[in-house]
């Protein structure tokens, strides 16, 4: 990878790369725009294959975190770290506590949060070396992310449901939910409260046996959840479950669900957009989550966290109306909302420098 080629091309601001060689530390912290305010965005732990493919996960997750936030109103620019290693062999306390000491080097530039492969107990220790970090264990953290993560979902929803069948209750409609984790599990809890009928598919038995018997689910087999008669298909578990095979044999009018990168490719997104399918942008939809843990930055408070999360349900309209009057799938438009927010700003900015010169230079 030419690197400053690819940031270039992408519009990344930094790239930096922490090593620590006692608790064998590699970490690549990448900050993709900090327009709308500090980069939030999760430190990822994982095996890669190479670094030249760390790198380039970096950078895909910081550049995802900038849309995610521009459009879930967030004041808040777009990173993402990734820790090279097995978390479940590699990890110690001094590991995070160095890292933590990178992210205070940054000045408050990036600020960051568990994903996948850390835990609250990690971001703890990062926390003794820096405040530039969310989802930690004091009592001012927003806690267990899943149940606000679900409120989103739930309004997110109701805000396709309305444009595909003109109003936004989902009483008496059928929802097929392909995963019942924890996120899903109190999805369906609103909905059923609602009057939604549910059918559920996932490889874990004992939870779809705990929502069969919860919300009088029918279950599935999971390769069965494509098949089945529903107005909604919410994918909660695996990305890519849009795609060749898939779409043929789908009869929802409305995809909306918690699962990240739904759509295989972009072609996909093209499809059901031609078929006349509602599709949730995964980002939009699922932004309960950061929205929560964004909360923390201002002393987190529940209820204000939970009235944000309602604006996931304002955000789809918007893009609803964006894909109409452009004629366009709903994930391009998703991508010009988070854009032109990210470009008002930096406009009325670099106006306000603008005029500030001028001031300057007739003093």
């Amino acid at each position: 990878m030419e690197i400053f080629t690819y940031m270039e091309k992408y519009d990344y601001e930094q790239l930096v790369f922490c090593q620590d060689k006692n608790s064998g530390l590699k970490a690549i912290i990448a900050i993709h725009d900090t327009t709308l305010g500090p980069a939030l965005g999760g430190t990822r732990m994982w095996t890669y294959d190479s670094e030249a493919e760390a790198i380039e996960d970096a950078l895909r997750l910081a550049k995802g975190m900038t849309y995610k936030n521009a459009a879930a109103g967030l004041d808040l620019g777009g990173g993402k770290t990734v820790i090279i290693g097995d978390p479940k062999k590699d990890k110690n306390p001094e590991m995070f506590r160095a890292f933590g000491r990178y992210i205070q080097g940054l000045n408050g530039r990036y600020i960051t949060a568990e994903d996948v492969g850390t835990t609250e107990d990690d971001m703890d220790l990062i926390h003794l070396e820096t405040d530039f970090v969310t989802g930690t264990s004091e009592a001012s953290s927003s806690g267990n992310p899943s149940p606000v993560t679900a409120y989103g979902i739930y309004k997110g929803i109701k805000a396709a449901a309305k444009e595909a069948f003109g109003e936004d209750s989902v009483k008496g409609r059928t929802i097929a939910i392909q995963g019942v984790g924890n996120v899903a599990y109190a999805l369906c809890e609103y909905l059923h409260e609602e009057g939604a009928k549910l059918i559920v598919a996932d490889i874990n038995k004992a939870a779809v046996a705990k929502a069969v018997e919860a919300f009088d689910a029918k279950a599935v087999d999971p390769e069965d959840i494509y098949d089945v008669d529903c107005d909604i298909y919410s994918p909660c578990a695996l990305g890519a479950t849009i795609n060749e095979e898939t779409i043929p044999r789908l009869k929802a009018k409305v995809i909306a669900g918690s699962a990240n990168n739904q759509l295989k490719t972009t072609e996909h997104g093209d499809i059901i957009h031609e078929k006349g399918i509602v599709y949730a942008p995964d980002y939009v939809i699922n932004s309960g989550g950061v929205i929560n843990v964004a909360d923390e930055l201002h002393g987190y408070n529940q209820a204000r966290a939970k009235k944000k999360v309602e604006t996931i349900y304002d955000s789809l309209n918007k893009v609803f109306e964006i894909s109409r009057r452009d004629n366009i799938p709903t994930y391009v438009a998703a991508d010009r909302m988070a854009e032109e927010r990210i470009e008002s700003v930096r406009n009325s900015r670099n106006q306000f420098l603008l005029n500030n010169h001028h001031v300057l230079s007739r003093r």
